[in-house]
């Protein structure tokens, strides 16, 4: 019996912890207004955001809707005319208002045309020499140690608040004497050059965020700098590179300041060849409206193509 009774385990005075006991769903009573506001707030926020994203789209579905209306029509009704209102259908389209006829007016305009491509020679090598410099200096800044680097970035850090108004009359007169004035080797070296700081200051704060212990792996394995750079370093950064690349084109593609004072004007971009419409023609709709579409199709179809890696090199660091 007392070996029995030895064996049984002795109760426990141990006091459980408040609310230990207490089911999950006897939790903090939420009101009844609370409870309407939780129902309600998702749906408000999805409306508030489809509300947004119609009023966005309003003045591209305008200028849509005007590149495809004669002139004749446009002078006489508004866009929205389009979409009348239809008793058995809210909202139908007039495809009596449509035509073609301004685009093919477009394209036979030979000033328009070539400043498409001349906007593409100025966008693409000052997009890719920004992103290419600025990489380089963002990792020489972040991870190689040089005599005087803080002071260096410290000076790229104060180039970013300098206004590209400053710079226009002293460069002009430098671009003068060189032979770049009136170029589009000048209009690409101007964009470049005025680029570079913010991309620097990007990639720099990316790149440092970079584990340590990864690339002191990676020269353990025998790695050199231009293999851990372009293996390692690159990949990891590509959110940031995808949005460095994504505010260097629109803002190069949609410059207008830049390029009416330092390209070419027998064959200027996209921007100042239609200024150049207005200017000639007055109210020249039928190539303006097309032209300003096209202008401004171009950029949003790269910004969606890279809109997963714009948020992404966006929300970088946010979290960690």
């Amino acid at each position: 019996m007392t070996a029995v009774s030895a064996a049984q385990p002795e109760p426990t005075s141990a006091v459980a912890p408040p609310g230990a006991n207490t089911p999950p769903s006897e939790g903090k009573k939420t009101s009844v207004a609370g409870r309407l506001v939780g129902l309600t707030g998702h749906w408000a926020v999805r409306l508030g955001l489809v509300v947004i994203a119609l009023v966005w789209l309003m003045p591209t579905v305008g200028l849509l809707s005007s590149s495809l209306r004669s002139p004749e029509d446009i002078g006489v009704s508004g866009w929205w005319t389009v979409f009348e209102l239809n008793s058995s259908f809210p909202w139908v389209i007039d495809a009596g208002q449509l035509t073609g006829e301004n685009y093919d007016a477009l394209l036979s305009n030979d000033l328009v045309t070539g400043s498409l491509f001349t906007t593409l020679l100025i966008t693409i090598p000052s997009t890719l020499t920004v992103v290419i410099i600025g990489a380089l200096a963002g990792y020489a800044f972040a991870w190689l140690d040089f005599p005087g680097r803080d002071w260096f970035f410290l000076v790229v850090v104060g180039l970013l608040v300098v206004p590209v108004q400053v710079a226009l009359i002293p460069v002009a007169k430098l671009f003068g004497a060189i032979g770049l004035f009136n170029t589009t080797p000048g209009v690409v070296l101007f964009h470049t050059a005025f680029g570079l700081p913010f991309a620097v200051f990007l990639l720099r704060n990316f790149f440092a965020e970079i584990p340590r212990e990864l690339l002191e792996a990676a020269r353990l394995d025998g790695a050199g700098e231009v293999r851990l750079f372009t293996r390692v370093v690159m990949p990891l950064g590509g959110p940031a590179i995808a949005s460095l690349g994504i505010f260097q084109f629109l803002w190069v593609w949609n410059d207008m300041l830049v390029a009416l004072i330092f390209a070419d004007n027998s064959n200027p971009p996209i921007t100042v060849a239609l200024q150049q419409q207005v200017r000639q023609f007055g109210n020249n709709i039928d190539v303006l409206a097309p032209g300003a579409f096209v202008s401004m199709i171009i950029p949003l179809i790269v910004f969606f193509a890279f809109q997963r890696q714009f948020v992404t090199g966006m929300m970088a660091g946010a979290v960690k």
